[in-house]
């Protein structure tokens, strides 16, 4: 590769969610000269959700991708450099850090934030994609509002899906709860817990056979993986809670995470293993995995890079 093909940057940001978007803000304001790669899906998980209720400022609610392209202007107002690409390889051995971009294209940078955010897991049927955002959804506690006094179905076997169909049962008149073993890998608790709850209603053994519904969710077919047996059970909403997949995998040489890949940080900072390093948004965090959470996260690695930079000497 001829080096007159690499480019210089003061902070590259990978990644534009609201951690991405946040920290590109920040950072234009204090003069970093942040440069932004969008990713393989700019505005990340937001795009794919229509409303959104629980952003702290728009009382009427706002749509999912509306609200990333009021992020993505307001970071190219303040001076951002946004680009298309794709970080496909980086090099973290010494400073200034490589990266390239669609394989091709080669960056040092003296500073990092990585927002590159995780993926919802999905069972991989036909009708969940079609009737995603109409009833289908992969986070209950941003969706489980917009049904009320309604019957729904979950999917998943860990805490989390413990969790999404207990926030649910809380909503929702009842919570047909699919899991695909006779036994559950959430903690004792959780499933005591799910147990317990009298409009819970647990399907062992049962896969999803299909979500059926034209425009939206109007039914959910099971099958029972023991006896091959059909059900059919009206339901309004369907919730896929089977795990997230942090989006991570090229700095996995680099990188302390921890055994799901998330990328750790110290706690209370951005800071990862390697100085200069920052992670934030839902690529190191499997707790709160919200919007807003991972927008402050964004300005705190904005913050902690702008310190680095100057106690660095970077200018």
């Amino acid at each position: 590769m001829e080096n007159s093909t690499i480019e210089k940057v003061q902070l590259l940001i990978i990644g534009s969610g609201p951690a991405g978007y946040t920290a590109a803000v920040y950072a234009a304001r204090a003069n970093m000269k942040p440069v932004l790669y969008q990713g393989i899906q700019p505005g990340g998980q937001l795009t794919i959700t229509t409303d959104v209720e629980n952003y702290p400022g728009f009382p009427e609610g706002i749509q999912g991708p509306e609200l990333m392209i009021n992020f993505e202007k307001q970071a190219q107002r303040m001076g951002a450099d946004l680009r298309y690409g794709l970080a496909t390889k980086v090099d973290l051995s010494k400073q200034p850090y490589k990266v390239w971009i669609d394989d091709e294209k080669e960056i040092e940078a003296n500073a990092i934030i990585i927002a590159t955010g995780a993926s919802a897991k999905w069972l991989g049927i036909e009708s969940e994609q079609r009737l995603n955002g109409y009833g289908v959804s992969a986070c209950a506690v941003c969706d489980g509002f917009f049904f009320k006094g309604k019957e729904v179905a979950i999917v998943g076997a860990g805490d989390t899906a413990a969790e999404e169909a207990l926030y649910l049962s809380k909503l929702c008149t009842t919570v047909h709860m699919l899991v695909r073993r006779d036994e559950m890998r959430a903690s004792k608790i959780m499933q005591d817990r799910v147990l317990n709850t009298s409009n819970i209603k647990v399907y062992w053994n049962s896969e999803t056979d299909e979500i059926l519904g034209e425009k939206t969710v109007e039914a959910v077919r099971i099958k029972n993986n023991k006896s091959g047996e059909l059900t059919t059970v009206p339901i309004k909403g369907f919730f896929v809670a089977i795990g997230h997949q942090p989006n991570s995998d090229i700095f996995k040489d680099w990188l302390k995470m921890d055994e799901a890949g998330y990328i750790e940080t110290i706690p209370g900072t951005s800071k990862t293993n390697i100085e200069g390093v920052f992670a934030s948004g839902d690529v190191q965090d499997k707790i709160y995995r919200q919007a807003v959470t991972a927008a402050g996260s964004g300005c705190m690695a904005a913050l902690d890079a702008e310190r680095y930079l100057s106690e660095k000497g970077f200018h």
